[in-house]
């Protein structure tokens, strides 16, 4: 019977336990439990203690549980964050122009007519072309005589987009409509301001888009023909074709006149456009129609033509200083890498159109012969631009003055003297009713005049701009003008 009682005593406590550890939400003991014998009631304290150790670690797990969410949310957002810079550096990706020109060649020299040309000249100019495909004109400023015409169709060609020689053009005509001066300087945002020798020298598209949209599209039109764009800048040249500058600006959406003063867009230049212009700026304002002798005969009887005479002998000195720092520290710096031996001024234009890039570079030689023009125009891919056409214009210079071309020779060494005979030679002055005429070529009229060459391609000095001799030093900086035709 006391077995019995006993084992009754046990089965409680032991239920009695069994049922506190299965309650979480109370500590409290249950109140049979105070019936119980003492050694049931220890059971329960220890069942109690159990039950707050449990809450406390169920505590600690929740605070776990929440760290690993925020872990995993920190993880997905991470994950989040480099897809979405995966993605966005994906829309941003670099656009690559793709050429579908060579901008090499076999041979620059198939169908040329070289029997009147200086053959010194000629070979120095082959030599600097190398393989690229391109063209090399050199020119005597002082009657407009070629000198040489490496791959002389594509010098004849309808030419190209003139890139950034047009600042040329555009430069002289806001000097000429007293739009800027070389120590101006121009505001083009903000506390960002350039002068005329800044950006020459730098060839800064912004500056010369705000000097196109001053002057507008009639005006720069019309220096534009006056300078010889639009006509034909050769006379009785076999094969030469037109370049053409239009009637009306590119549209505003693809940048207007401003973007044709800067690039060129729009705008067909030939490389003797160019190198008619720039031998005009050479001598002072004489614009020459270009003769190409074919013979030594043609050669011994050349006579200079002018097409007319250009008002700006006044603004070529303040163009030039830009023009020399386009070669010492600017755009045109490659050509110091063959050649520094006498100051050599010029501009460079790089640009692209349907798969083909052009690289151009004019430039005026300051020698002790005399002063010699050169344009160089490159088309081709990557490797073609304008500081390459720099390069190898100073690897011409470099052959020229390694072979004493500038210095005393005798007759038996070169034909160079028919460049420019010593004695006076007769001026034709070519009649010009309409200077907008692309294709007017009234014959040329006989006039009085005598211009004076000296040998080795040198014009009179009283015609003839004086060449900065060192670096410009840039002004201090001054209140940028309001920008207004004179």
């Amino acid at each position: 019977m006391r077995l019995l009682r006993l084992s009754a005593a046990v089965f409680f406590s032991l239920a009695t336990v069994s049922l506190c550890a299965a309650s979480s939400d109370t500590t409290t003991p249950a109140p049979s439990a105070a019936k119980s014998s003492h050694a049931p009631a220890k059971r329960r304290a220890h069942a109690s203690t159990s039950v707050k150790e449990s809450a406390s670690a169920s505590h600690h797990i929740q605070q776990l549980q929440h760290g690993t969410r925020s872990t995993a949310s920190a993880k997905s957002a991470s994950h989040a964050t480099v897809k979405s810079a995966s993605l966005t550096k994906r829309r941003r990706r670099r656009y690559v122009e793709h050429f579908t020109a060579s901008s090499f060649t076999s041979d620059n020299t198939v169908g040329d007519i070289t029997a009147g040309e200086d053959p010194i000249v000629r070979q120095a100019a082959i030599n600097a072309l190398g393989d690229m495909n391109g063209t090399a004109v050199a020119i005597d400023p002082s009657n407009g005589r070629i000198l040489a015409m490496v791959n002389q169709k594509l010098a004849l060609s309808p030419g190209a987009e003139p890139c950034s020689t047009i600042k040329l053009m555009v430069g002289l005509a806001a000097l000429s409509e007293g739009i800027v001066t070389r120590e101006t300087e121009v505001n083009l945002g903000g506390h960002f301001h350039l002068t005329l020798t800044q950006a020459l020298a730098k060839s800064n598209n912004l500056y010369f888009e705000t000097l196109g949209r001053a002057l507008g599209f009639e005006r720069v039109k019309h220096y534009a023909n006056t300078f010889g764009l639009g006509e034909l800048a050769g006379y009785n040249l076999p094969g030469e074709q037109l370049g053409v500058y239009p009637d009306e600006p590119i549209a505003e959406k693809s940048g207007g006149v401003g973007r044709m003063c800067s690039f060129g867009e729009g705008v067909s230049m030939t490389p003797l456009q160019l190198g008619a212009l720039v031998a005009a700026m050479a001598n002072g304002g004489t614009l020459f129609y270009l003769q190409h002798p074919r013979s030594p005969e043609e050669a011994a009887d050349f006579k200079p033509m002018v097409k007319r005479q250009l008002d700006i002998a006044q603004y070529v000195p303040q163009m030039f200083t830009g023009m020399e720092g386009a070669v010492n520290y600017g755009t045109a710096r490659s050509l110091h890498s063959n050649f520094s031996e006498f100051p050599v001024l010029g501009k460079t234009g790089t640009c692209s159109n349907l798969g083909t890039r052009y690289g151009w570079f004019a430039s005026i030689a300051n020698t002790p012969g005399g002063r010699i023009v050169t344009v160089f125009f490159l088309e081709g891919g990557r490797p073609t631009f304008g500081p390459k056409a720099a390069e190898l214009t100073g690897q011409f210079y470099r052959a020229l003055y390694d072979s004493q071309y500038f210095g005393p020779r005798t007759t038996q060494t070169t034909i160079s003297s028919l460049a420019s005979p010593a004695v006076a030679a007769p001026v034709m002055q070519a009649s010009y009713s309409n200077i907008s005429s692309a294709n007017s070529m009234d014959a040329p009229v006989q006039t009085g005049a005598h211009i004076t060459t000296a040998p080795m391609f040198s014009a009179p000095a009283a015609i003839m701009p004086a060449l900065p001799a060192t670096i410009y030093a840039p002004p201090a900086v001054i209140s940028a003008p309001q920008l207004s035709p004179r």
